[in-house]
């Protein structure tokens, strides 16, 4: 038996954007059928666009060599840039009420010749493309928007193993190089656009950091430590060259949710260490595993149990700020959500629905488990309040929440989540003097209450 404690009437802090995606839905037929109707149920707050695939445009739209795919053309001149398919995108994401969250880059290349992720022949150009893209969606420029797109991210996991080692994939050249593409373009574009957040520059991750602590039985390829390395470097020089930095982001393959939190401490304490104390963290990628098991049980309760426990966690930690899951749709290996022979969702899409009403709610509560691999995060407002119980490798089968700070009594509905049930009310009841209810929560299960 796992007792749960909420207290209703003692608040924590907002609730945060932590359940945001990468990478809408395809694009079909010049609509994106799937993108409002599940991004309005998950109430997903952004869309980082990253490997944003489709099944038209896919050579056409977000990456800064497709919107201007000519670098030795005019950079001001309008008629150089290709927005149509970005448009459409971008346009059904804010739609639905999500914004996007700009990755300004190349797509990642895994095949043995690198074409779009070569450094650009001239930096300063490069910065003032971006300038002209971000005009466009936030400023109106050339037939544009007024979206005010907040998040532009510049470039995606350029630490990620070199080409010197044969198997490069974001960044065809030195670290050094990369680090003045940063200074260059984040100074150029924070002073045209002071009111938006610049940041990156997405790094693979901290693993080689914990290797001893999580994974001492990998032994890991070398371009691993050298994230680490990368790291460290990319913040001496931001710090030395006073670059903009309002958001760092890093990633996180794993099943571990306390290696989750070991790495967003990390990033958290390097971060003031660089005296970067008010630049937010991302996590804007991550997911149960990446390949092999990964792909099976990003698909299954595993996976959906995986995601609850992360959500809640995240919502704890005072480390992370906002995160994306990686990914909503197109690739195969990662995507865990929708099944695209038919656009349904499977069960790992159902604790961002969950979430998402706790982000509507807007305000966490104090909650607290006694069981290790039991996770609960729980939110309120006015009349209304509702918590999230998830059991990821607990060694029980049976939680009882115990609720206080009710003004009244209240009615209670009890929802599951699991590879047979989707959200699905199984218990309605009138919650007891005592403040008490219990229920079956097997392993890989979410259970979702919401009073009214």
């Amino acid at each position: 038996m796992s007792i749960v404690k909420v207290d209703f009437s003692n608040i924590v802090k907002p609730v945060k954007p932590v359940h945001g995606v990468c990478c809408a839905p395809y694009v079909q037929s010049g609509t994106q059928p799937h993108v409002e109707k599940y991004f309005k149920e998950g109430n997903i707050p952004y869309c980082r666009l990253h490997d944003c695939m489709g099944d038209y445009g896919g050579s056409y739209f977000v990456d800064v060599t497709n919107v201007f795919p000519n670098f030795d053309a005019d950079e001001t001149n309008p008629e150089n840039y290709d927005f149509t398919f970005t448009d459409d995108y971008i346009g059904t994401i804010q739609k639905s009420g999500c914004e996007a969250y700009y990755r300004l880059g190349e797509t990642i290349e895994w095949g043995i010749e690198k074409r779009r992720t070569q450094p650009p022949k001239d930096f300063s150009k490069w910065a003032r493309i971006c300038e002209h893209i971000i005009a466009h969606y936030n400023k109106g420029w050339a037939n544009g928007f007024h979206y005010d797109i907040k998040y532009w991210e510049i470039w995606n996991e350029p630490d990620c193993i070199k080409i010197e080692d044969g198997c490069g994939s974001m960044w065809q050249t030195t670290d050094e190089e990369f680090f003045r593409l940063y200074e260059v373009a984040s100074k150029h574009l924070k002073e045209k656009f002071p009111e938006i957040k610049i940041g990156g520059y997405s790094s693979c991750g901290f693993y080689y950091a914990f290797r001893e602590t999580f994974h001492p039985e990998i032994n890991y390829h070398p371009g691993v430590k050298k994230y680490i390395t990368f790291f460290h470097n990319f913040m001496e020089m931001a710090k030395k060259e006073s670059c903009p930095l309002d958001f760092f982001s890093w990633h996180l393959y794993a099943s571990n949710v306390d290696e989750m939190l070991a790495y967003a401490k990390y990033a958290r304490e390097n971060l003031d260490k660089y005296g970067f104390t008010q630049t937010e963290c991302h996590l804007n990628e991550w997911n149960i595993n990446a390949e092999g098991h990964g792909f099976r049980d990003k698909h299954t309760a595993v996976g959906a149990s995986f995601n609850g426990a992360i959500l809640a966690e995240m919502q704890h930690t005072s480390n992370i700020d906002l995160a994306t899951y990686y990914c909503f749709s197109n690739h195969a290996i990662y995507n865990g959500f929708l099944d695209q022979n038919d656009g349904s969702v499977g069960p790992a899409w159902y604790p961002f629905v969950a979430f998402g009403k706790l982000y509507a709610l807007g305000t966490e509560v104090e909650t607290h488990t006694d069981t290790k691999g039991i996770y609960a995060v729980a939110a309120t407002k006015d009349a209304e309040s509702a918590i999230m119980v998830t059991n990821y490798l607990a060694d029980c089968d049976k939680v009882t929440v115990c609720f206080s700070g009710f003004e009244e009594s209240k009615k209670a509905s009890v929802k599951f989540i699991d590879d047979d049930r989707f959200l699905v009310e199984e218990m309605y009841v009138t919650v007891p003097e005592n403040g008490e209810i219990s229920f079956n929560l097997p392993n890989y299960t979410v259970a979702f209450i919401e009073f009214n």
